[in-house]
């Protein structure tokens, strides 16, 4: 089961064992005037307003070897790589198979060892800013990533 909490202006997603599974941010639309754009979307997101989607951000790949105290002999770097080589594949297979071509993966903001990787998600309707409501946009590709071993 999965679980928002509101951050700022996106939401951080939880998974079943309260751990931190990737983050959510709506797609607010173009706001005007730009200077009020912090409580125009406070206000949106009182109010509920609906959104069409929004971005994933979750966790991509760990390398393990990004560390300054790290050491190993090449046979285990190999091994890290290949590992990591693998889930990059993985992930490469879900956005085939999904249609997804405008993700991008840049380096972890929480972790330097790590890439994450961040798409849009599409809803299948306009969906009200409310923490239930956007989880039942989210589930079943969350449910999905998670099967496929990817979260």
């Amino acid at each position: 089961m999965w679980k928002l909490e509101l951050e700022e202006q996106y939401f951080r997603v939880y998974d079943s064992k309260k751990q931190i599974a990737g983050y959510f941010d709506p797609s607010y639309g173009d706001i005007y005037p730009r200077e009020n754009e912090e409580e125009i979307i406070e206000k949106m997101l009182k109010e509920h307003e609906k959104v069409p989607g929004g971005f994933l951000m979750l966790p991509m790949v760990k390398f393990g070897i990004f560390d300054p105290d790290y050491q190993a002999d090449i046979s285990t770097l190999e091994a890290q790589l290949n590992s990591a080589n693998q889930r990059i594949q993985m992930w490469k297979n879900f956005m085939t198979s999904s249609g997804n071509n405008s993700h991008f993966v840049r380096l972890s903001h929480t972790d330097h060892d790590m890439l994450s990787i961040t798409f849009p998600v599409k809803f299948s309707k306009p969906t009200p800013l409310d923490k239930k409501l956007l989880l039942e946009e989210l589930a079943p590709i969350l449910d999905q990533l998670q099967t496929q071993g990817l979260l």
